[in-house]
């Protein structure tokens, strides 16, 4: 039994059109998802290569070319008509003051967003004029909301007191970020350890490791 093509979709999830579901006319062939991170070098002093730091990660982005033709399929009908109605969803609604929240969804994969960029470019056209091919390239941004990122649970495991054991190639500066994705952090991994020298360590010596909630305590103490 063949199964039921799915139709892509984008629903409103907020403003004055919250709920409404607009369905493209024909599937789109392939869709690129991008995700990147934000990196930043630091360069502690005696090291020849800088140490790469994680910043944050950045939003995802989804885009798509879109195909809208109503002389196929459609008697001919003003394609424009349908392709405003993605138009419109860049609009910046009066009840927020922003554009909307969208959901972009195709059979099981669905992604939250709001709709950054669109371009239209209309193909064929009556001999009056009316349009009636469109391809329309749509760009999402990821949306997600502030409760939504902190109820997701650290992907770290610096939430514990750990302990580590020095290397010959080690240094307090690499352990903290190792440990913390920030250098700097290795002075207060060497005052829970009573270390004054941090070049008087040697290798098989073994460290504590602070969790993190010190760590975030006594850096928004200074």
């Amino acid at each position: 039994m063949a199964q039921e093509l799915a139709k892509a979709k984008v629903k409103v999830l907020d403003g004055r059109n919250k709920g409404q579901e607009l369905e493209v006319i024909f599937n789109p062939t392939e869709y690129s998802l991008e995700i990147a991170n934000s990196f930043q070098e630091a360069a502690p002093p005696g090291l020849s290569n800088p140490i790469i730091q994680f910043v944050n990660g950045q939003t995802q982005v989804l885009t798509m070319d879109l195909l809208f033709d109503t002389y196929t399929d459609g008697q001919g009908a003003d394609v424009s008509v349908r392709t405003k109605a993605f138009a419109e969803m860049l609009e910046i609604d009066g009840t927020f003051h922003a554009p909307p929240r969208v959901e972009f969804k195709w059979g099981v994969f669905s992604f939250k967003a709001v709709v950054e960029k669109l371009s239209q470019r209309f193909t064929m056209f009556l001999s009056n004029g009316t349009p009636v091919r469109a391809t329309l390239n749509v760009t999402f941004k990821q949306f997600r909301s502030l409760p939504e990122q902190l109820e997701q649970p650290r992907r770290n495991s610096a939430d514990k007191t750990k302990r580590r054991v020095f290397t010959s190639d080690d240094s307090l500066w690499h352990l903290a970020f190792r440990e913390f994705r920030e250098p700097k952090y290795w002075r207060l991994i060497a005052r829970r350890n009573g270390i004054d020298d941090p070049f008087s360590i040697e290798p098989g010596d073994a460290l504590v490791v602070p969790p993190f909630e010190e760590i975030e305590t006594q850096d928004a103490a200074k």
